[in-house]
């Protein structure tokens, strides 16, 4: 066994890589389990009637599920034209003026620690290399890890959606009537409890923060709903 192998355990890991799909992963999975249980609360505080309370958690799972996907596919393809027209931009201006564009890379190495004697070295063998990787990752600060990929986030933001939307729609099926709100508020805790923890284990940062931070926002959220539904269902009765 070899040193590398020895040691291998004890390399550090990155999670910058999961940034993109983890984003929009646990923003659809926490937007499907708090605004279909919110639904659910809102009806199910104005009524008792278990066939209205099922189909507004189906209606809300669909259309928040689709909503979401379309959304994020839109807001990330914006991202990626602005990364798309830099970076044919910034290929023109290669092909134009390639001695101003290597000075740029030079300062910024220069800006970054090197001496400047260094930075040219630095910046003529990189951009012999490839100059356009090397202008979008240090110039532009664009590179493959965390360039924008709509449909990932798209299918990421649909799916986990979808999964925590399912959440709430099964407690709707089965859960009391009588105590169908306390039923839909403690699972919903439940359930951003664990999505919580799995994504600070997933994103490699804090869990008790991150469980903090979403049970807050989440009962905030249900507990205003709630009123809401109250309020109307006892003006309605």
């Amino acid at each position: 066994m070899n040193l590398h192998e020895d040691y291998s355990h004890l390399l550090e890991r990155h999670y910058t890589n999961r940034s993109g799909w983890l984003r929009a992963a646990v923003l659809g999975a926490n937007d499907g389990i708090l605004s279909t249980t919110s639904l659910v609360i809102g009806v199910a505080a104005a009524a008792s009637d278990r066939n209205a309370i099922i189909l507004s958690a189906l209606a809300g799972l669909v259309a928040g599920a689709l909503a979401m996907a379309a959304g994020e596919y839109v807001s990330v393809s914006s991202q990626f034209d602005v990364e798309q027209s830099d970076l044919e931009r910034e290929k023109r201006e290669l092909e134009r003026m390639p001695d101003i564009e290597l000075n740029e890379l030079t300062k910024v190495y220069v800006r970054r620690g090197l001496t400047p004697d260094l930075a040219e070295q630095v910046a003529h063998q990189l951009t012999a290399h490839n100059a356009l990787e090397a202008h979008a990752r240090d110039e532009l600060g664009i590179n493959e890890i965390t360039r924008a990929k709509p449909m990932q986030a798209a299918l990421a933001s649909l799916a986990s959606f979808v999964a925590g939307g399912i959440l709430p729609l099964l407690v709707s099926i089965f859960a009391p009537i009588r105590y169908m709100v306390l039923c839909q508020y403690v699972f919903a805790l439940v359930f951003l409890i664990l999505l919580g923890a799995l994504a600070a284990k997933t994103g490699g940062s804090g869990i008790w923060r991150s469980i903090l931070r979403i049970c807050f926002w989440g009962t905030l959220a249900m507990g205003i709903t709630a009123l809401v539904g109250y309020i109307f269902g006892t003006k309605i009765g």
